[in-house]
């Protein structure tokens, strides 16, 4: 149901369809055909209805019937990062289901925490917190950022970020993402190299239609060394790539309708 809602949807907002189409021009520097571009498109937005559908199931059915298609790639990662007891930087992107990165990794018995600004919808916004929070994830809006967070941290807790949109409110550095500048936020990377705590990119990817795989990346290593300025800087890029490539792997998973380059001074390439 989700994905035909989904299909419906993709025929519906053409608006969307223009921007997907811009970007994957952009990226892919017209390399791809109109079939492709409407493939990648259409299968967003049947993963985006099921992956809908599979956050309204999350709070009564996770246990009985998500958690056993769920698989794991790079779990030990995430584990020895967690075990250093230094807090853990998970970094994502509006890749996959992303809301279920965080509960399934909290039902495995880390404690998880996860940075959201409040929705338009006040009433949607109170519902999906609620559900967040009845499922064992803690919600920090922007608003507690850095010191709830900072707290959080310092207990050993782990805080999912995303970083792959282009905000206004956020302090970030432009960096490569399909070789072209895009505005990239830095508080995650500034906190990480201040104190050490590890930074490890990781997505909840769609696979086989009903199922999930969660990719988990080796954790980005912090230099010090170099100052804290190139630090932040390289470890930032270092994080944005790793998540280019899990997009690249999955381009029918991300939000292309997104301006990835709104902030940039022109489509300027790496």
């Amino acid at each position: 149901m989700g994905g035909w809602v989904g299909l419906a949807a993709w025929k519906i907002i053409t608006k969307d369809q223009r921007l997907i189409f811009r970007h994957l021009s952009i990226c892919y520097n017209g390399t791809l055909s109109t079939v492709e571009k409407v493939n990648i498109g259409q299968r967003f937005f049947v993963n985006s209805g099921r992956n809908i559908a599979d956050l309204v199931r999350f709070e009564k059915h996770f246990e009985r019937e998500l958690a056993p298609l769920t698989d794991f790639e790079g779990l030990e990662h995430f584990d020895r990062a967690y075990k250093k007891g230094r807090g853990v930087f998970g970094i994502t992107a509006h890749l996959g289901n992303y809301e279920l990165l965080a509960v399934v990794l909290g039902k495995l018995g880390y404690r998880i925490g996860v940075i959201s600004r409040p929705l338009a919808d006040k009433r949607l916004n109170e519902l999906l917190v609620g559900t967040r929070q009845r499922l064992g994830i803690v919600n920090f809006y922007a608003s507690d950022y850095p010191l709830g967070v900072v707290r959080w941290l310092k207990s050993g807790g782990a805080v999912g970020v995303l970083i792959d949109t282009d905000s206004e409110k956020a302090r970030g550095n432009f960096v490569p993402f399909y070789q072209i500048m895009a505005k990239v936020p830095v508080g995650q990377s500034i906190i990480a190299a201040k104190l050490g705590v590890p930074l490890v990119p990781m997505a909840c990817v769609r696979v086989g239609g009903s199922n999930y795989k969660v990719i988990i990346r080796p954790e980005i290593p912090i230099n010090i060394s170099s100052g804290p300025e190139k630090e932040v800087c390289r470890i930032t890029r270092a994080c944005n790539r790793e998540l280019e490539v899990l997009i690249q792997q999955y381009p029918d998973q991300w939000i292309w309708m997104h301006n990835r380059w709104r902030s940039s001074p022109g489509i300027i390439r790496a």
